[in-house]
């Protein structure tokens, strides 16, 4: 496959097999490696960007025009600011124009470089997109020379070091390091971001890799949420006292950090607590009640995947990034597999009968959408009101059902 060759060739991506893509670049100067992945989302690009979920990946986004809007100090998904620098890189169309937003406060270039991200445009991102669809993801090194010249011979000994993401723990290098209270509501037109005064509910969140926009949702649910660390220990949770434990998202083989995570997430269900797990969490969740993750073949990585909730026949679109899932054939016959994703049948969702333990795969908090399933946080406060022996409130499904 041939780059799109442009006038000044200031970056350079080169793949495991050898190709070679040559086009302009921008953010950081230097040069990295990881697992080259696609995103199809039309928007969202920094929320995607500060996704720690996407640390050791360099994202080629298929929509053509990234950095349009600019960016803000707003639209930060990262809790942990060191993680900021989880993503590798990323790959673009088109290069970046000034930025046409009232919100804007930065150019993405400046940005990028800001949170040392190397970035190249100029590429055929159709193309590149359409070999991961073949080939699957691959392991690749981009570069960022102003001056044009590389250090070839340094960019593949990186890459030839590089490991890939399957059988790597990357949960613990995005976590936080210190236990913290957050009490932060979602983001309201001419209003900003406020704090809830009054919670209800006490929330103990269990950071793999946390996005700000989940634990706004569940402030949302009148909660306070308590964020420990992922290595925390089910003792170190349960003395804060949860009404419900909420399982993140992070990066990474589940299987690897399941190695730490799941004798904790199993002694929570033996608890009683209401427990709700989103992406690797659900992952985890399914590993700890007796499943198994494998490596997918391209991922799901947009704001577009249909999901059907088997339990009520519904269709709800969705935001996803994670390239690892749970093997539904391998689940326990007391799990029930809830939501299954359109495209290619793969697990979305789980609850283990008679408790209130479910997760799903996908981003229910997705910011700036689509917000299909925001009922799932009501759904899960809903868990905890019950055991608490409070009423039900209901709950904003979606409409459409599956034909």
């Amino acid at each position: 496959m041939a780059g799109w060759q442009t006038a000044q060739q200031t970056a350079m991506l080169i793949l495991a097999d050898g190709t070679r893509l040559a086009g302009q670049g921008l953010g950081a100067v230097g040069h990295t490696a990881g697992e080259v992945c696609f995103n199809t989302a039309m928007t969202g690009y920094q929320e995607i960007l500060t996704d720690p979920s996407y640390a050791g990946q360099i994202i080629t986004f298929t929509f053509p025009h990234i950095g349009n809007v600019g960016t803000n100090d707003e639209d930060i998904e990262t809790v942990n600011m060191a993680a900021l620098s989880g993503v590798r890189g990323v790959v673009l169309k088109a290069d970046i124009t000034n930025p046409s937003n009232y919100r804007a406060a930065n150019r993405l270039d400046s940005w990028l470089k800001a949170r040392n991200i190397v970035g190249i445009a100029g590429i055929d991102t159709r193309a590149l997109t359409a070999r991961i669809r073949e080939n699957g993801m691959p392991n690749g090194v981009i570069a960022h020379a102003p001056d044009g010249h590389f250090d070839e011979a340094s960019m593949k000994a990186e890459l030839d070091a590089f490991p890939g993401l399957e059988g790597l723990d990357l949960a613990k290098g995005v976590s936080t390091a210190q236990t913290y209270t957050w009490d932060e509501k979602s983001w309201e037109w001419d209003k900003g971001y406020s704090t809830i005064e009054e919670p209800q509910f006490h929330i103990v969140a269990v950071d793999y890799g946390a996005k700000r926009n989940i634990l706004r949702r569940l402030v949302d649910q009148g909660a306070r949420v308590t964020v420990v660390s992922a290595t925390a220990s089910a003792e170190d949770i349960l003395k804060h006292h949860p009404d419900g434990v909420f399982l993140s998202n992070g990066p990474g083989d589940p299987a690897a950090t399941g190695a730490y995570a799941v004798p904790t997430i199993k002694k929570l269900i033996e608890t009683g607590l209401p427990l709700f797990g989103i992406c690797l969490g659900h992952q985890l969740l399914g590993l700890a009640l007796g499943g198994r993750t494998m490596k997918m073949h391209q991922g799901h990585h947009g704001a577009n995947h249909p999901v059907k909730d088997l339990t009520t026949g519904k269709v709800e679109i969705t935001s996803m990034n994670h390239g690892f899932a749970v093997d539904a054939a391998s689940l326990p016959d007391t799990v029930v597999e809830t939501h299954k994703s359109l495209f290619d049948g793969s697990n979305c969702g789980l609850m283990l009968a008679g408790k209130r333990v479910f997760s799903v795969q996908y981003h229910p908090e997705a910011s700036p959408g689509p917000h299909d399933a925001h009922y799932l946080f009501t759904r899960f406060i809903n868990m905890v009101r019950a055991k608490k022996g409070l009423p039900a409130v209901a709950e904003d499904v979606p409409s459409q059902a599956a034909g």
